[in-house]
């Protein structure tokens, strides 16, 4: 008892900014960055790629600081500004930039439209973003509401990476290349549930996935390898549909969903 006593106070830990996750947050940042510039120069399978990046390093950095212990409200704030020019911005920037200005050539009014249907999707990821981080810890974790903001940059980006990877221009696809960049920033502020892949929601174990998930993983890898541009464009595709398949099987079977 009295060694206890003798033993000094713990210093309380120093407030600030914990460095590792954060450059990865940095990291991503830079990688929606880059995308803006390279599509104003038009080089564009380098902004898709620049997008990509950031996804997979958005991924990485909150997984980091769970694992490291270095989870701060800072680091949220932080991670949601990245995201907001990364799958932002930079997807609007890059869809913009390869179609959407093109249609000026068709008229005044129909240039007006294009460059607000870039605004309309960058609009909805913020929206997005702000009401995910308002809803954080009163949602089931299972689920996100409406279309998170890096899976619909997938589709915008996989898009624009695929048609001109196989010689399509965006002025070619220009009013294509508006309802998906419509379709995908609508989805975002919709209120249909999409699968986070996280696991029950409860317990210990709730962020297991099943089994069959990792065969899908490595499936997925083999097929990056082989053709990255067109497998990003079918899984982020058929996931942006899997929300609106899964609303209209709870609708009309209401029975067989104990989620809903």
């Amino acid at each position: 008892m009295e060694q206890n006593d003798s033993l000094p106070p713990s210093r309380p830990r120093p407030r600030g900014i914990y460095l590792l996750p954060n450059l990865f947050t940095t990291g991503a940042l830079f990688g929606g960055f880059f995308s803006i510039i390279a599509a104003s120069q038009d080089r564009f399978e380098a902004a898709c790629v620049a997008i990509f990046i950031s996804a997979v390093l958005d991924g990485l950095d909150g997984r980091v600081a769970r694992l490291t212990n270095t989870q701060s409200e800072f680091g949220v704030q932080y991670d949601s500004l990245s995201d907001l020019i990364s799958f932002g911005m930079a997807p609007a920037m890059l869809m913009y930039h390869w179609a959407l200005l093109s249609m000026k050539q068709d008229s005044l009014t129909l240039g007006k439209i294009g460059w607000l249907g870039a605004f309309l999707y960058a609009a909805c990821a913020a929206l997005r973003l702000a009401r995910f981080n308002s809803q954080v810890g009163t949602v089931d974790k299972r689920w996100f509401i409406g279309l998170a903001s890096p899976a619909a940059a997938g589709v915008v980006t996989s898009f624009v990476w695929v048609c001109h990877e196989f010689g399509y221009s965006g002025e070619d696809l220009r009013y294509a290349a508006l309802a998906v960049t419509v379709c995908a920033g609508l989805l975002m502020v919709s209120r249909i549930r999409y699968n986070s892949f996280k696991g029950s929601g409860h317990g210990p174990k709730s962020d297991r996935v099943p089994f069959f998930m990792l065969v899908v993983a490595v499936a997925v890898l083999i097929a990056l390898w082989v053709a990255p541009a067109v497998t990003l464009l079918i899984a982020t595709t058929l996931y942006a549909l899997s929300g609106p398949l899964l609303w209209f099987r709870r609708r009309h079977l209401p029975m067989q969903d104990p989620a809903a």
